[in-house]
């Protein structure tokens, strides 16, 4: 149970437009990577807030609705696929993070954000190891992150049909990797993440050879 003192304790210092941040879908093989922005109303608490990985599906998408609503201030930022080839994922995250702060309109007095790491951020802030299950204002952005990647997906899956987006959400599970040896890479694949199409090819044959007979 998230402790709503943390935050209070940077509201009691004067920072009133307190905001959290956090990213969502740094390790899949495809699609963006999707950072949120909140800053949490302290009049309005919203029960439930947690780590977005620890709630469920029904659950997450009834806190985003909240959030949403009853929030000061919210905002969602992305960095593509392409970007994360470009300049790596860890900064394409903090690059997503920056949009989604740029997104809400409004500058927060300071920033809460996930992780341990605070390079390129020119407001005032602290970064929060495991802070998704630590900060009230940390853990909205992370179901704010996380419920909007996992909606890209589904529409990844219509796009892009036979890879599996709805279910594995991008993430390397065997089939993913499977699909995408025997479909090739979309083109929404993150191709600096795409090096066990030659790393594990022999696996990969052993898979699609049993894939192949199961089907049969």
């Amino acid at each position: 149970m998230i402790d709503a003192a943390f935050d209070q304790s940077f509201r009691d210092k004067g920072y009133t437009l307190l905001c959290g941040v956090d990213e969502a879908g740094r390790g899949p093989l495809a699609g963006p990577v999707v950072a949120g922005a909140c800053i949490l109303d302290p009049a309005h608490p919203i029960a439930g807030l947690d780590d977005s990985k620890k709630l469920t599906e029904k659950k997450r998408d009834l806190l985003f609705d909240e959030i949403t609503a009853h929030a000061l201030h919210w905002g969602i930022g992305t960095a593509s696929p392409e970007e994360i080839d470009s300049i790596n994922i860890l900064n394409a995250a903090l690059l997503a993070m920056r949009r989604a702060i740029d997104a809400m309109g409004v500058p927060p007095d300071y920033l809460l954000i996930d992780g341990n790491q605070t390079r390129g951020f020119t407001l005032p802030c602290t970064a929060v190891v495991h802070g998704d299950a630590t900060s009230s204002s940390i853990a909205a952005a992370s179901i704010l992150a996380k419920v909007t990647r996992d909606r890209m997906c589904a529409d990844m899956e219509r796009e892009y049909p036979g890879y599996g987006f709805a279910g594995h959400k991008g993430y390397p599970t065997k089939a993913h990797k499977l699909a995408v040896y025997r479909l090739g890479p979309s083109p929404i694949h993150r191709k600096s993440f795409l090096g066990f199409l030659e790393k594990d090819r022999e696996k990969l044959a052993l898979w699609d050879a049993e894939a192949a007979e199961t089907e049969a």
